[in-house]
């Protein structure tokens, strides 16, 4: 897979005549005739059509060791690759001694409440610092743990600035396990968001398809359940607290999709407070004010990120058999962000709670 980030301008140039193998992929003995531009691009989702063909045009993609264009039609059990000017990045995970907030530990696995900011896993622009890093160097020690082995290590992930409980499997076994439970929608998982808008409505659930926005690639889109686009994903949510402008929700996951929430309640006009990705870093409610817009910079400063927490996880352990449910307070910031909504609330007299 070409990761988001490794085709660089200095590599698309043809000046040096050593090339390094970055990857590559052999197709389908079934793979119908399609160009190799739209075959690499529908493959790979972190990365543009128009980057994928400048990496063509520079001579970086060969089919059966020959460089092709972007126009090339792929045929079934093609060998493709992609060369570029620089040796290929160490991905191996390296143990680092970073501190680790853990919620619950035993022999199969570790539930963490992992801080916003922190990357859960290395891949291109985060090599280091990540929580998998962290856990490889706090289980150093034990002979039957190996980051770089995909058979134990994290079991789900949650987004880089989204804080919360995340589980860990030191065993195969534990991994397997747990993750037929999450697969199998058994697992019990709830957030806290602070969402921009109010609602009518004390509940609901939210569906849709979910797949990269064709128009960002760092951004999830939601589509029609009956199209043949994305994955079914659906999201419980729980009216927890009213502030007129924007509300305090729980979600609970039934699917467990990339951006999910963040994705989802920008589907339906409530997008995350100061989510920059998905447009939640503007002031989208409330009044003109230069009062109003001080206070909303301020909310901004004291939680720079989307306003999303992993609150709860629930699962059976995988040893024991038993049911084990783990609960998270809020970070400071979250924490911060809602105590200033609610002094805003208590300090307003006009009718903040108009739809």
């Amino acid at each position: 897979m070409i990761e988001e980030q490794e085709i660089i301008d200095d590599e698309l140039t043809t000046e040096t005549p050593q090339r390094f193998e970055h990857w590559k992929i052999e197709v389908d003995a079934g793979q119908m005739p399609v160009r190799i531009d739209k075959y690499l691009t529908d493959k790979n989702p972190y990365q543009s059509r128009n980057r994928i063909q400048q990496a063509a045009d520079a001579g970086c993609i060969e089919v059966n060791g020959q460089a092709v264009k972007s126009n090339y039609k792929i045929r079934p059990h093609d060998v493709i690759t992609l060369m570029l000017n620089t040796p290929k990045h160490d991905t191996s995970i390296a143990a680092e001694n970073i501190p680790l907030d853990i919620v619950y530990e035993d022999d199969a696995l570790m539930v963490i409440n992992k801080k916003a900011g922190m990357v859960v896993h290395p891949g291109a622009g985060n090599f280091t610092g990540t929580l998998i890093n962290a856990v490889a160097w706090h289980l150093k020690d034990l002979d039957t743990f190996d980051a770089n082995d995909p058979d134990v290590g994290l079991v789900h992930r949650i987004d880089k600035d989204t804080s919360g409980l995340i589980v860990v499997a030191k065993t195969a076994d534990a991994k397997s396990n747990l993750g037929k439970q999450f697969f199998n929608k058994t697992t019990h998982r709830s957030y806290h968001a602070l969402v921009w808008g109010n609602f009518v409505e004390d509940e609901g659930t939210i569906e849709g398809n979910i797949a990269r926005d064709p128009k960002n690639r760092l951004r999830m889109k939601i589509f029609p359940l009956d199209s043949e686009v994305g994955k079914t994903a659906i999201t419980h949510y729980r009216v927890m607290q009213r502030f007129g402008y924007v509300t305090l929700v729980e979600c609970i996951l039934e699917t467990g999709r990339t951006h999910q929430i963040r994705a989802h309640m920008k589907h339906i006009g409530h997008p995350l407070f100061a989510d920059a990705t998905y447009g939640g870093d503007e002031i989208i409610r409330g009044q003109r004010s230069s009062s109003y817009k001080a206070f909303i910079q301020n909310c901004f400063k004291a939680c720079p990120r989307q306003a999303l927490h992993a609150k709860t996880l629930g699962f059976i352990h995988p040893t024991t058999g038993q049911q084990i449910d783990f609960d998270s307070d809020w970070p400071v910031d979250f924490s911060t962000l809602i105590d200033k909504w609610r002094a805003y609330l208590s300090g307003t007299t006009q009718d903040t709670f108009t739809i």
